[in-house]
């Protein structure tokens, strides 16, 4: 193994799990084994529930503008070991040296608005009657956890990390399984940043540990991104629990096209949104629904996929399991009758034989009904769905049951409106393929694409990880009585 056996970082240090449960950390690149994991028992997560609430008073009671000043340091860590945390994150979960530094800018970016956070969370202060005063203050849930995906090693706990814990609560947080390298470091530049011991904890495992998380009496409110199914278990399970939950699931994102778009850069957008860290992303575009004569367009992305290389520009998918799952899709959709335009099935990189790898696929001819234009595949695959009118490809956008994000390309303001404001997505672009919205606004979907109130970064967050207290004030009985006061 090339780095030494994972731990858990509980109360500020590396902590050996009390479970002899172990599983492999194989990079996706080429089959190499980095490590094992271990599989965390009830008794870990008590001892990191413990150290949260040992540290919870201390830390919630320091004025905000101290416990920011942790947040501005990070920032500084993360920049100056970018091309560490990027090389690590490119070997665990195998995404492209490039998309693993633009996770990395993007964590920096969350970290800076969690240091703007003061001037956010201000309160309100106002004299309601003759010497009344009420006054409303921001105050932390207390401890709480996050249960993270794969897929994005730094960036999706940093949608969590800087803002729950700068807001004042103490955090455990669960990475994949499948990833759980970056996560480790992270923890060490937290420290190094200044974060007292205790505020965050890492625990190891798999669905046990996220049904431990759920259960335990001491963890206030559960934060959670992954697949659909999942999501709605874990939202169910922790508010069973008289916990606040916020779970983000899966997507099937469709982006519609319309004849007027310009063609080589919907293509190239298209395409990138497509294949962009090998298409295990919520915000991945999946179907496309091409609405009228648009096949000039349908060449160019193409042309355009040709181009995106297994191992040069395109990163492999995270396991063998996913690779063959991925593939079944394609081979299912070409049985059902759709066309194949593009086909990645079979990808393998010179050298890297045993790494994971699954070619950009185009798949035309696909009909609604069809696995491939309902189903998240999570791989660089996109399906074309024909359409005939906008108000039919909206009809199939609406029909699917998530709700991420859709997008739609067209050079006419007038379509680009009716479209966005018809589309049930919580995230919608024009001509934008990946329409991530930029901190302060905040990330989250609709429909089976989130399940909780709130969205999971920024501004929209406060309202999650913080309870809002109203204090009703008077002095001065000169001031004498009334119905308000």
């Amino acid at each position: 193994m090339k780095y030494p056996l994972v731990s858990n970082f509980i109360n500020g240090q590396a902590s050996p799990s009390s479970s002899s449960r172990m599983l492999d950390v194989i990079s996706p690149i080429d089959g190499t084994p980095l490590s094992k994991v271990p599989m965390s028992s009830k008794a870990d997560l008590d001892q990191a529930v413990a150290a949260a609430q040992k540290a919870l008073p201390g830390w919630s009671r320091a004025p905000i503008k101290e416990r920011v000043q942790v947040f501005f340091r990070y920032k500084v860590l993360l920049e100056k070991n970018l091309k560490e945390l990027s090389e690590l994150i490119q070997e665990e979960n195998g995404k492209t040296y490039g998309e693993a530094v633009a996770e990395i800018e993007k964590s920096i970016e969350l970290t800076e608005f969690a240091a703007s956070l003061p001037q956010l969370v201000t309160g309100e202060v106002l004299e309601v009657s003759s010497g009344v005063e009420c006054r409303t203050e921001h105050v932390p849930v207390g401890v709480v956890a996050s249960i993270v995906p794969f897929n994005f090693p730094a960036m999706v706990p940093n949608w969590t990390i800087p803002n729950a814990l700068a807001l004042g609560n103490c955090m455990i947080i669960k990475p994949s399984e499948k990833v759980p390298l970056t996560l480790g470091r992270l923890a060490l530049l937290l420290k190094e940043a200044g974060l007292p011991d205790g505020v965050f904890n890492i625990v190891n495992g798999d669905k046990e540990m996220v049904d431990a998380i759920c259960n335990h009496p001491g963890i206030e409110a559960v934060s959670f991104v992954g697949s659909t199914k999942v999501a709605k278990l874990v939202y169910q399970h922790a508010t069973h629990n008289l916990k606040r939950c916020l779970a983000l699931g899966g997507a099937k994102n469709h982006l519609i096209v319309l004849p007027d778009a310009i063609p080589v850069m919907t293509a190239q957008n298209v395409t990138a949104s497509m294949s962009g860290c090998a298409g295990q992303r919520c915000m991945a575009a999946s179907a496309m629904v091409a609405v009228g004569s648009v096949d000039h367009i349908i060449e160019k992305i193409c042309e355009e996929a040709r181009k995106v290389r297994p191992g040069q520009n395109l990163g492999a998918v995270i396991s063998r399991e996913a690779k063959e799952r991925i593939e079944r899709y394609i081979t299912e959709a070409e049985q059902q009758g759709a066309k194949i335009l593009v086909d990645g099935r079979g990808a393998s990189v010179a050298g890297k034989e045993k790494g994971t790898y699954v070619g950009p696929t185009v798949i035309d001819f696909v009909k609604p009904d069809m696995a491939v234009a309902r189903e998240e595949i999570f791989g660089p695959v996109i399906s074309i769905i024909r359409a005939r009118t906008v108000d039919e490809a909206l009809a199939i956008e609406n029909a699917n049951p998530y709700g991420n994000a859709a997008s739609v390309y067209t050079q006419s303001g007038g379509i680009a409106r009716y479209v966005t404001e018809r589309a049930s997505a919580g995230m919608v672009g024009v001509n934008v393929g990946v329409p991530v919205p930029r901190e302060p606004f905040s990330f989250g979907g609709w429909n089976e694409s989130r399940f909780g109130a709130g969205d999971i970064t920024g501004k929209s967050s406060i309202g999650f990880w913080t309870k809002l207290k109203k204090t009703t004030t008077k002095w001065n009985p000169e001031s004498g009585i009334n119905w308000m006061s």
